[in-house]
This record gives structure tokens, C-alpha cells and sequence, in this order.
């Protein structure tokens, strides 16, 4: 139940039914809440918590997480991000800055939805730790006052060999089978929200962290990885708005794979939505590699990888680092992606 082992439209949209049944089964399960309170508890903005009880409050956030997730994962609108997609939205988010705009519902392409991405975007965090977004939701929420806004999670596939947290996880998951049985194929890594027809506040900064503290793990070998340091924006809220956006340029298209019997059988009976879109880059033509019919796709853009850390073990086995100075990747003679603005993007 992953992207890992499809390589086909049909096999993206059966995998993302099976993995929409299995999340929307194991949401606000005794194992699912008790993981999101210890999340929330060390998380929470103090700014919340003033004049107010900090349990009382992560438990409000917990139940409200819950059920909001809860129905983005059986009801929501189902979108897969291709593969050679996932650079162009990293590199878009990276540079994007929403501090201040005011931002209308009609921003996003729908209420509620499911963003997989079968390629995760690495989420560093200033304690040096690393954590894939292999899926993100979102779901429109009206709070008490009347004011609206968007509730967005981001999730890191349990299975993803490259993620050294779900690394530890699955280690930890090894000795208890039936905590195991509670916890979905994603684990929530992530929650914030982007509020609509107010200002967007600017991305909350942790405190600085010890050197002593930092656990530098490394980077996964070609994956993009976006660094909260210098971020105006949460990483969740700029991969999602930047996904809201291109998904909606003629440059791409949306098509929804046709499911088979089976598929659609096991979505009606969980009550799951089960169109999925696959969004990629338009193009005019089918690309092959020699002795190969199959269409392969291909960056059609340039952007910047930024500098990072490459671990690396010596022939004794001696871990030690290596810095990778930045670079441009994609094919010669492409558009450059760069910055807040893009020039062009070419089919």
C-alpha cells in the first residue's frame, strides 16, 4: 500500500484510494489520538496558551485536528503530484513569501483535499532533523468568532526508506505490534493554518537551538529539502499554496485515471471518494527512451538545488560529512526557476 512499487496513472489513483482507506480507518483511533496529543503538547504556540489551561487546550486542538483530518480523508478531493512535479513545487515554495496578503476561498481549488506526493519534499527543522511530506491535506474551518481558514497537515509515509525519522518510528513500531496496528501508512508530522480575507501572520520562529542539541541527519540523496531557517512562511502552508497555484497554469494538466472494479469497490464500501487526479507537466509529445516504448517524463525546467550537508562512511565504516556547494539542476537550454517570480515555464 505506496507509490513506491506504481508507475502508471491507474496504479497512482489505486494507490491513493488504498491509502485514503487505511488513513480514514485509523484517524481519531485510540493510538492516532494519543500520538497527535504527545505531537500537539510540545507545539502548541505559547502565545495560546495565555490565560488559558495548556491541557485543556492541546485537548481542544487534538479533538478539532482529528475530526477535520478525519473527514479530509474520507471526503476530500484527491490530487497525486507527479514525480517530475515535485522540484517546480519545492522550488516555488522555497521562494514564496504569503506575509501580509490577504487571500480569498477561492485560492484553493477546492474546500477540502489530499495532496500526495509520491516524490516527498524533506522538511528540515532547526534542530538539524529531517522529516519527508509524503502527503498533505487541507480543509476550510470556521472557528467560533466566525472567522475562516484553512487547517493544513503535512504527513510523512511511514515506509519511506530515505526518512530517518520514520526510520526510528518503524523501529520503535517493531517491539509493539499492537500500537503498530493503530498507526496509519502516514504519520502526522506537521499542523498549521492559513487564514482567509485576513492577513497571513508571519511564519512563528522556534528558539534558537543549541549546538549541542542539534541532530544533523542527513540529506536523502537527490530529494529536495526545505530548511525552516529563513522561511517567511510555515513549509507546510508554501508547499500547498505553491501546489494551489501551478496546479491551476495552463502548464500543467489534472487527468483522472480511470479504477478498476475492485478499486471502486473497496472506496464504496469504506465511503471514500475515490477520483484522483494525477497533476503533471503538459506536453506536447511522448518522450521514449531507446529500446523502451514507454513515455518517461523529464524535467522541462532549471532550478537552484541549495547548498547542503552529503553524510558519507570511509572504507572503515567512520561517518563524516562532505558540503555540497549549490547548483542548477534540469536540462541545459531550459527556463530557469528562480526566485519569487517565474520567467517562463515551457511545455
Amino acid at each position: 500500500m505506496s507509490f513506491h512499487t506504481e508507475n502508471t496513472l491507474v496504479g497512482y489513483a489505486r494507490a491513493a484510494v488504498d491509502l485514503r482507506i487505511r488513513m480514514s480507518e485509523v484517524v481519531q483511533s485510540v493510538a492516532d489520538v494519543a500520538y497527535l496529543r504527545e505531537m500537539l503538547a510540545g507545539r502548541v504556540i505559547p502565545a495560546m496558551l495565555e490565560h488559558e489551561d495548556p491541557s485543556a487546550v492541546v485537548e481542544s486542538v487534538v479533538d478539532a485536528v482529528g475530526r477535520a483530518t478525519k473527514a479530509v480523508w474520507a471526503h476530500g478531493d484527491s490530487f497525486v503530484l507527479a514525480p517530475a512535479m515535485t522540484a517546480i513545487i519545492a522550488a516555488a515554495a522555497e521562494a514564496l513569501d504569503l506575509t501580509g496578503d490577504l487571500l480569498t476561498a477561492e485560492a484553493a481549488p477546492c474546500d477540502s483535499g489530499v495532496l500526495f506526493l509520491p516524490e516527498p519534499i524533506y522538511h528540515r527543522r532547526p534542530t538539524g532533523t529531517l522529516a519527508a511530506i509524503g502527503a498533505l491535506t487541507w480543509a476550510m474551518v470556521t472557528a467560533d468568532s466566525g472567522d475562516q481558514f484553512w487547517l493544513i497537515c503535512a504527513y510523512s509515509p511511514l515506509q519511506d526508506p530515505d526518512d530517518p525519522n520514520a526510520a526510528k518510528i518503524r523501529s520503535t513500531l517493531a517491539a509493539a505490534p499492537q500500537l503498530r496496528a493503530g498507526i496509519g501508512p502516514y504519520l502526522l508530522n506537521d499542523s498549521t493554518y492559513l487564514p482567509i480575507a485576513r492577513p497571513v501572520p508571519d511564519a512563528w520562529n522556534s528558539p534558537p537551538v543549541d549546538d549541542a542539541d542539534v541532530d544533523w541527519q542527513s540529506t536523502p540523496e537527490g530529494r529536495y529539502v526545505i530548511a525552516d531557517d529563513g522561511m517567511r512562511t510555515q513549509v507546510a502552508t508554501s508547499v500547498v499554496y505553491a501546489f494551489w497555484r501551478i496546479q491551476d497554469q495552463p502548464i500543467t494538466i489534472a487527468p483522472k485515471p480511470p479504477l478498476d472494479r475492485p478499486a471502486r469497490r473497496r472506496a464504496a464500501r469504506a465511503s471514500i471518494v475515490h477520483d484522483t487526479r494525477v497533476v503533471m507537466l503538459r506536453r506536447t509529445s511522448s518522450i521514449t527512451e531507446p529500446g523502451d516504448g514507454d513515455a518517461r517524463w523529464h524535467y522541462r525546467v532549471r532550478f537552484v538545488v541549495k547548498g547542503h550537508w552529503r553524510r558519507l562512511h570511509d572504507r572503515n565504516g567512520q561517518p563524516y560529512r562532505i558540503w555540497i556547494n549549490a547548483f542548477i539542476k534540469g536540462p541545459d537550454g531550459a527556463p530557469l526557476l528562480h526566485g519569487e517570480k517565474v520567467a517562463v515555464l515551457a511545455r
